[in-house]
Order: C-alpha cells, then sequence, then structure tokens
C-alpha cells in the first residue's frame, strides 16, 4: 500500500510538471479564492486586534452611566438629563463601588482654549479626583485634580498631550495659564498620552475641577452630567448594573412599560459588541469569498475530466501491465488534492501581501493580522475542494476498461 501511495504521488507530480502552464491556469481559481479569503481576514482581524488592545485601556471592571433620550421625544423638544441627585444616589446606595466620578462637558461640543497668540479646540470636562484610577491616567508633569480643588473651586486645570502640542506649550506646561471660555485657568498637570479608543482622541482634552466647570457654567438649568464607576469585584459587576438600573428607574419616575431614559455600558459589553460585529463580518465576507473556492473547485474537475480522456490509452497500458484500480484512483486524486493545495499555499502568500498591503494604503488603519485558525481554513478547505472535485475524474479513470482504452484513439 505504501508503495502505490509514493508511486501515485511521483505519477501525479510527474503530471503536473509536464503540464506546468495547464496547472497554473487550473489552479488559478483556488489561488484566487484562498488569496481572497485571507486577505479579507486579515483586514478585518486586524481591525478585531487593534480594536481589543484599545479596548484593554478601558479596563475591565468599570462602568459608565449616561443619559439617553429617544428620536421621537428629541423631535418633540424633550431630554433625558442625569444630575448630581442621581450621583448621590448611586454614591450612597450602591454598594460595591470602588471608585465613582462625574463627568461634565463643556455645553456645545469643543471649547476654544487660549494660550497667548494661539488658540486650539478641546474637549473641556469637569471631573474629580477619582477620574484618574478611572480613566487610568499617570502623571508626567505636576500632579492630577485633587478633593481640594474640587471642594475650593480652584481654577486649574490638567492638560492633555495634544492640546499642550496645538496651543504650544512648554513640554512642562505646569506654571502656564490658558483661557477656557472667558475663564483663567492655571495648569497643574500633564498626564501621559492615551492616544484612541474606538476613534475618539483622548489627548485633546482640558480636565478641571467638577465644582468649577458648574461654577463656570453658572446657573444654567439641569447640566446633563455622565456618571463613572468601577466595582471592586467583578462577579458583582452584574448585581452592581441592575441596582443603578433599578435605583434610576425609581428616580426618575419611568413606569414599568416605558423605557429607560439613560443607558448603563460596562467595558465587557463594549468589547463583546465589538467582537459580535467583528465575527459577523467575518463570517459574511468569507461566505461570499468562499464561493470563489468552489468556482475553483469545479474548474479543477473539469480539466482533471479532460484529463482522463487525454491520458486514455496512457491508462489503459498501465492497467495493462498490472495497475489496478486502486493505483490509477490514487494517481488522479492525489493529482488533483495536489493542484489543490499548490493553489492554497500560492494564495497564503498573495492574501498576506493583499492585506498587508491594503491596510497599509489605508491612512489610519492598524496592520493586518492573520490568525493561525484562518490559514488552518483556507489550506483545509482548499484540501477538501481537492478530494471533493477530484474524486469524480479519478473514479472514471479507475473504472475505464483496459481493452477499450488500449484501442481509443
Amino acid at each position: 500500500m505504501w508503495f502505490a501511495a509514493t508511486e501515485a504521488v511521483r505519477a501525479a507530480l510527474g503530471s503536473i510538471r509536464a503540464h506546468g502552464f495547464r496547472s497554473f491556469l487550473t489552479t488559478l481559481g483556488i489561488v484566487i479564492g484562498v488569496a481572497s479569503v485571507i486577505g479579507m481576514v486579515s483586514i478585518i482581524q486586524g481591525l478585531s486586534f487593534a480594536i481589543g488592545e484599545q479596548l484593554q485601556g478601558l479596563g475591565s471592571n468599570g462602568i459608565t452611566v449616561q443619559s439617553y433620550t429617544p428620536v421621537m421625544q428629541r423631535l418633540q423638544g424633550r431630554r433625558a438629563r442625569l444630575t448630581q441627585e442621581d450621583l448621590d444616589l448611586i454614591s450612597y446606595r450602591v454598594d460595591g463601588i470602588d471608585s465613582i466620578t462625574p463627568i461634565m462637558y463643556s455645553q456645545g461640543g469643543q471649547s476654544r482654549i487660549r494660550h497667548g497668540s494661539r488658540t486650539a479646540l478641546a474637549w473641556v470636562l469637569g471631573t474629580t479626583y477619582s477620574f484618574q484610577d478611572i480613566g487610568g491616567y499617570f502623571s508626567r508633569h505636576g500632579r492630577f485634580l485633587s478633593d481640594s480643588d474640587n471642594r475650593t473651586r480652584r481654577r486649574v486645570a490638567v492638560v492633555a498631550e495634544q492640546t499642550r502640542a496645538d496651543l504650544g506649550l512648554p513640554e512642562n506646561p505646569v506654571g502656564e495659564f490658558i483661557q477656557v471660555n472667558g475663564e483663567w485657568l492655571r495648569i497643574i498637570g500633564l498626564p501621559e498620552p492615551k492616544g484612541e479608543i474606538l476613534g475618539q482622541q483622548l489627548d485633546n482634552r482640558v480636565m478641571i475641577p467638577y465644582s468649577t466647570m458648574v461654577s463656570m457654567l453658572g446657573n444654567q438649568r439641569s447640566p446633563d452630567i455622565q456618571i463613572q464607576l468601577t466595582v471592586a469585584d467583578l462577579n458583582e459587576m452584574d448585581t452592581v448594573v441592575r441596582l443603578i438600573a433599578r435605583l434610576l428607574r425609581n428616580a426618575h419616575g419611568l413606569q414599568p412599560a416605558e423605557p429607560d431614559d439613560f443607558r448603563i455600558q460596562t467595558a465587557e459589553q463594549v468589547r463583546a459588541t465589538f467582537d459580535t460585529i467583528i465575527g459577523t463580518m467575518t463570517i459574511a465576507m468569507g461566505g461570499i469569498v468562499g464561493i470563489s473556492l468552489l468556482v475553483g473547485g469545479i474548474g479543477i474537475m473539469n480539466i482533471m475530466l479532460v484529463s482522463v480522456t487525454e491520458r486514455t490509452r496512457e491508462i489503459g497500458i498501465c492497467k495493462a501491465i498490472g495497475a489496478t484500480r486502486q493505483h490509477i484512483l490514487l494517481q488522479f486524486l492525489f493529482e488533483a488534492l495536489f493542484l489543490c493545495l499548490l493553489g492554497g499555499l500560492a494564495g497564503l502568500v498573495a492574501g498576506y501581501g493583499i492585506g498587508a498591503v491594503a491596510a497599509s494604503f489605508i491612512p489610519g488603519f492598524p496592520a493586518a493580522h492573520t490568525p493561525v485558525w484562518s490559514i488552518a481554513l483556507a489550506l483545509g478547505f482548499s484540501v477538501a475542494v481537492g478530494m471533493i472535485f477530484g474524486i469524480l475524474p479519478a473514479i472514471k479513470a479507475a473504472n475505464l476498461d483496459p481493452i477499450g482504452a488500449l484501442r481509443y484513439e
């Protein structure tokens, strides 16, 4: 049996070499199919890998609570809000919270920041000292906001790296003054750069004490805040989320049939949502591109059937000198298998190159990432195509009558 298999392999490789150009054209469909699959998976998984790294910066024990207003209610002029009372309710009534902080953004989006003759747009947010732990900020120069800054409504600010560069501030800007919405603030710290998370730039921020932000907004009615917190025990995450939801619904007077006017989101929920989206994209695109592999397999079967017809007399001679049906079957089956496998290997290399080049040409797009499972899947599918579409020509060749084959013209 081993001798028959090795001879079948040798004969199959000899036939492929003898018809090199035809073999190349035969495998072209497999090459294109595998290259498309690998290229597509490399790009999507590269995006998934980059998003996963960014989400690590959110931590696994963080919870964000923010107001939510459906579109129809917005059109009616209604807008949900989270207030200081909601923050106090969560702080005093929910057990298991490690850190909690309010976040209040300056109204109207980004604010214009001034330093000397330079101006820049940045997000101005009022928060407390707890935001340093929740947001994972580490000071490069100076310090972060303190509890005393918040109690005394001190006019101080922590400026992120991108804003510092846009304003032309020195490498150590501590002690410099900037103007925010007409108010002069003294810089007390510069944190380490954080980059981007999900396309949101985290280094174009100016962080000031929460009470200072409230005083700067004046008598504005019911400012909307965002609440961020961390839990001490990950096993209590779901319990904390459910308790917060129940407290806020009661506080906002929502009836059982009414939807929430707030959203509670954990870092794990964000990660799971993106994993689902990426997985769906991979399966959908893989299924579409996989059709080309089936088309390539049909092409290989067609060429193998033609090859059986061309080599009818050769098959008759082999059978006449003692070749069995099994020998002929293995030879043609191995030939189809090697054609698909060679096409799969070539497509694998081409697909990785296509993914890398495509990712490099898209500005800001993460590098392509080819997981091991996609390589195994592509090569396994190529082998399966060779087996499935090569068996019919192999059976036809093995079943030829020796005398009829010798007489074939």
